[in-house]
């Protein structure tokens, strides 16, 4: 995956050179070619230098589920700036406050009147520009633009925004130079091309959906974009807009078998379907593959810095030919071409589990507030890892601290376990809650787990969907394949689990849960 020098807009234009008259958006009952779409983007970044007196360069997106906020991403890479996506779910306040830390010199979206309240409140931004103003600029003519911006591969393409364990939302700028290769290899791996049909299921804030927008555009296939409510019912979604390439997190599948609609063959036209965000249980992974036979089916890994994914495994066919795992997980699988990774134990030193650690081109720079770079990256020097303090970007040497507990299997796939925020001491041995929640799962009635402590006390508390049972038998059940000092001793039935805005099992709210601090919104 070498890194072109040329940017994302330039391997999208390739794409309307190739496919001009092929669909390349279907959104909220508009669709548009390859050549209408970059018109009309090219237009609405006319309008951007016109409206804010100056090309910007930092492009704050209000990203709504319609046909503008696309518009709007690809306008901004035709500009050579960076986008800052804003989650439209988000308050206010999260969002200007976002503003601020990128420094956005223009806030685009189809409310007018929210881009505005941005402006005022994100300030230093120059300017908005949104609703009416944008859709007549799709149509009206403007000073030319060049075809692409000369961008290089350590140009900033975008910046997203990843909560934190300290509550501070964290930026995580991504270089050109990071997913461009990336981009372009997933392009050959897929298969894809006109007539191949991409979901976008994740919103624009969370990074797979980079992969859904560019693996579609640099293929000539078609991004088509379901409404909220469609997302409920993904089955009904995938038949009726011919979807051929998915990519979720596996919640999705909990929820529709939760709602029986994931019979088997149901999906019967599917030709990929891609998981990542949180970890894909073997059952799960069953019951996604019964129902859509004839898909290849892949889980993905990879956090925000390490550009989208860096690994990647393919579920095989057989059940004899799956490596069975400890905490019934599917693994993670091999490191993507040119992705360098190692294992560090607690004691620092490169062996067969603990912390994974990457470089490669597809890793960040570094964070856009320096001081969120401390305890992040190592480098390794015979065997042992050594913090690395960075206060600019990332030499190319080091490693990136991804905070996951990883393992090599005997088979040589990688498999996770946990984050190493979810290991805990209880009764003075380390466990791993992750352990604990497959156990559960394997409780004929459970559907999903998921294991808290809350902090200041040694006392794991459990929630689970499915059938609601008696604690003493959910215990009883546990005690039969775990030491004593793992079997939680508290049990809250939900009807689902807590998701956050990125579709993740929200565990903050459990833990406030489990705390006393929050009341359940779910229960049955």
């Amino acid at each position: 995956m070498n890194s072109p020098t040329t940017g994302l807009a330039a391997l999208v234009h390739a794409s309307v050179r190739r496919h001009g008259s092929e669909p390349a958006l279907q959104s909220a009952g508009t669709s548009l070619t390859y050549d209408e779409m970059w018109a009309a983007a090219g237009q609405l970044a006319r309008r951007l230098v016109s409206r804010c007196g100056n090309p910007p360069t930092h492009i704050a997106l209000h990203a709504r589920r319609d046909t503008l906020t696309y518009l709007g991403y690809l306008a901004a890479l035709r500009l050579g700036a960076t986008v800052i996506p804003l989650n439209p779910e988000f308050p206010l306040a999260r969002n200007s406050a976002i503003v601020r830390a990128a420094g956005a010199d223009a806030v685009v979206g189809s409310d007018a009147d929210l881009c505005a309240e941005l402006v005022r409140e994100g300030r230093p931004v120059a300017c908005a520009v949104g609703g009416q103003e944008l859709l007549a600029a799709a149509d009206r003519p403007e000073p030319g633009l060049p075809a692409t911006p000369v961008v290089g591969p350590e140009d900033i393409a975008y910046v997203l925004f990843t909560s934190g364990s300290t509550g501070r939302s964290k930026g995580v700028p991504i270089r050109h130079g990071n997913v461009c290769g990336y981009v372009e290899h997933h392009v050959r791996q897929r298969r894809s091309g006109p007539g191949s049909r991409f979901s976008q299921s994740f919103d624009l804030t969370f990074d797979p959906s980079v992969y859904d927008m560019f693996v579609a555009w640099c293929s000539g296939a078609t991004l088509v974009v379901p409404s909220r409510e469609e997302l409920h019912d993904p089955v009904d979604f995938i038949n009726r807009q011919r979807i051929t390439h998915w990519f979720s997190v596996p919640s999705v599948i909990s929820l529709a078998r939760r709602m029986r609609r994931l019979p088997a063959d149901s999906m019967p036209g599917l030709k990929w379907s891609l998981f990542a965000g949180e970890q894909l249980t073997w059952e799960q992974a069953d019951t996604w593959q019964r129902a859509a036979p004839q898909s290849r089916l892949e889980n993905l890994y990879g956090p925000t810095e390490l550009t989208i994914t860096c690994t990647g495994y393919q579920v095989p066919d057989s059940a004899s030919a799956r490596p069975q795992t400890r905490n019934g997980t599917v693994p993670i699988g091999h490191p993507h071409p040119l992705v360098d990774h190692v294992l560090v134990d607690e004691d620092g030193r490169v062996g067969d589990e603990g912390e994974l650690c990457v470089r490669g081109p597809q890793r960040f720079a570094g964070y856009l507030d320096p001081a969120d770079n401390t305890n992040r990256f190592v480098q390794i020097v015979d065997g042992q890892a050594h913090p690395v303090e960075v206060s600019d970007a990332a030499p190319a040497e080091v490693y990136y601290r991804t905070g996951d507990l990883v393992s090599r299997h005997a088979s040589g796939v990688l498999v996770h376990h946990s984050r190493l925020d979810n290991q805990v001491k209880l009764h003075g041995y380390r466990v791993e809650l992750g352990e604990v929640e497959a156990a559960l799962r394997t409780h004929p009635e459970t559907e999903e787990a998921v294991v808290v402590v809350p902090e200041g006390t040694a006392d794991p508390v459990a929630f689970y969907t499915g059938a609601e049972s008696e604690a003493a038998g959910l215990m009883a059940h546990l005690q039969r394949s775990l030491p004593w000092y793992m079997v939680p001793s508290r049990y809250h039935h939900l009807r689902q689990l807590p998701l956050n805005g990125n579709g993740k099992v929200d565990r903050r709210a459990l833990v406030a849960l489990a705390a006393g601090r929050a009341r359940p919104t779910n229960a049955p």
